[in-house]
């Protein structure tokens, strides 16, 4: 079974969403409206160079809420690779280390 989490946020990025850091700094309001708006990611240059990528409010909330995701997606992978590999304790010894911690 296989999942992509982060699939539905890998946006594309539009060239009407580069822009050099100086034009964001003149113009930050403008730019942060637009992320939010749009809820596409602008990318800032810097000698040409992408340098940072602003993101609106709602969509870093969605890659936070993604990453989580993920990881619980590798948790469970992991204790399944262990389950299949014998790496596992019955209920009472796993009780009673528990309480011994």
């Amino acid at each position: 079974m296989k999942f992509n989490v982060l699939s539905e946020f890998c946006m594309q990025i539009h060239v009407e969403d580069i822009h050099a850091l100086t034009e964001f700094q003149r113009n930050a309001k403008a730019h942060l409206a637009r992320v939010n708006r749009t809820g596409r990611p602008e990318v800032l240059t810097v000698n040409g160079k992408a340098e940072a990528v602003l993101l609106g409010r709602r969509s870093y909330e969605q890659v936070l809420e993604a990453l989580e995701e993920l990881g619980t997606l590798k948790a469970i992978r992991r204790g399944i690779s262990e389950m299949e590999g014998g790496q596992t304790l019955d209920a009472a010894t796993a009780h009673q280390r528990l309480r011994e911690l």
